[in-house]
């Protein structure tokens, strides 16, 4: 099978899977208990966290490890609201934000906060200029993507973290986890001040994901027990997964030179789809490398996803958290898009080590569900 779905998920490396299997079996002991085996896993464990500041540039105390990507968020988001509530109680984000982040939006307005949902241009890009205009004297917070998991866009992240940098009291949190190892932020940066990485989107493994929360940030935890993670994130530590998502960062980080090549494979498939004038290409060409989206008219997803299938070829929809849903993608909307291009969606996302061959094998899928739906149409 050609795995084109990375952006839902990756395969794990070897190399991830053989430091996991070695914690797991060697050292298994609670790193919170007093005993030498206790202490071994505890010094394991700050060697990773130390190994993943080392590499992002920030200090140890900054990472805070957790279960994945959307708990990474949903704690940015509601530990900011919660503790900062007497500051103010407005959010700034984007219509096009993952559902992690949009659901907790949704759950705090309920709660009295009140969120700004910003729109974006036809290319899925927020304003910098719309993203300073909402600043407001009770806002609190800006949470916004780096990458978008659906259309690829590209969110000028330095250029809003600048402007947060001159207001001391909002707090700006990215959603890092589709461009961690492809497209580098600037991890230290004064203006940006919570980053989610999620480890199973870089050949990690699920369950495995860090917040780096810069020191001057106090959280309220989503949960309350032990003093685990500074008490930001209570709970007896996943050494294993904690180590094994050092390993994968590493490794994204090491492989991040290959990334350059996507561009071409990217291209490849863009001109091969332009000849059908049915197909709409949603990714804009400035986007990321790695994800390309486009709706085929007439073409319910899941049948064309289907069709790929038995061809050899993986693809999705949008979002893999809410692929089996029926609607019209929210991104795709929120950039313009009709509701048939909205609901006809299906997006090819890459590793940075695929090959011209999975594209070719592709295209060559492609050609022939066209051809077979040409033959019924005509």
């Amino acid at each position: 099978m050609i795995y084109l779905d990375n952006s839902a998920t990756t395969k794990p490396h070897e190399d991830v899977l053989k430091t996991f299997h070695t914690v797991s079996s060697k050292y298994f002991a609670n790193p919170s208990s007093i005993h030498r085996m206790g202490g071994q896993v505890e010094d394991l464990l700050t060697k990773s966290r130390q190994q993943i500041a080392d590499l992002l540039g920030v200090r140890l105390q900054e990472v805070v490890f957790t279960s994945g990507g959307t708990e990474s968020n949903n704690l940015a988001i509601k530990g900011v609201a919660e503790q900062y509530k007497n500051r103010g109680k407005h959010i700034i984000t984007t219509e096009i934000e993952h559902p992690s982040v949009l659901e907790t939006c949704r759950h705090l307005e309920e709660t009295g906060y009140e969120i700004t949902y910003l729109p974006v241009n036809d290319k899925g890009e927020v304003s910098v200029d719309d993203v300073k205009e909402a600043i407001r004297p009770d806002t609190i917070l800006i949470t916004i993507m780096h990458v978008n998991n659906e259309i690829g866009s590209v969110q000028p992240i330095e250029e809003l973290a600048n402007i947060v940098e001159h207001y001391p009291t909002v707090l700006f949190h990215v959603d890092h986890v589709q461009g961690f190892g492809k497209i580098t932020v600037p991890y230290d940066h004064k203006g940006i001040d919570l980053i989610t990485i999620s480890g199973h989107k870089i050949h990690g493994l699920k369950g495995s994901a860090c917040l780096i929360k810069k020191q001057h940030i106090n959280l309220t935890p989503l949960q309350h027990g032990g003093a685990q993670e500074e008490r930001v994130r209570p709970g007896t530590e996943n050494v294993a997964n904690a180590v094994s998502l050092a390993k994968a960062i590493r490794l994204a980080l090491e492989e991040q030179k290959n990334y350059h090549q996507l561009q071409q494979l990217n291209q490849t498939i863009r001109e091969e789809l332009k000849y059908y004038q049915q197909i709409t290409i949603n990714s804009p060409q400035n986007g990321a490398h790695h994800i390309l989206n486009f709706s085929v008219q007439n073409f319910k997803p899941e049948v064309l996803i289907h069709a790929f299938s038995d061809e050899g070829v993986v693809v999705s929809t949008k979002s893999a958290c809410s692929s089996r849903q029926s609607e019209a993608s929210h991104v795709l909307k929120a950039c313009g898009k009709t509701d048939e291009d909205a609901s006809a969606a299906v997006r090819v996302s890459m590793n940075v080590h695929q090959s011209q061959d999975d594209i070719n094998a592709f295209i060559s899928a492609f050609k022939k569900i066209m051809s077979k739906y040409e033959k019924v149409m005509g």
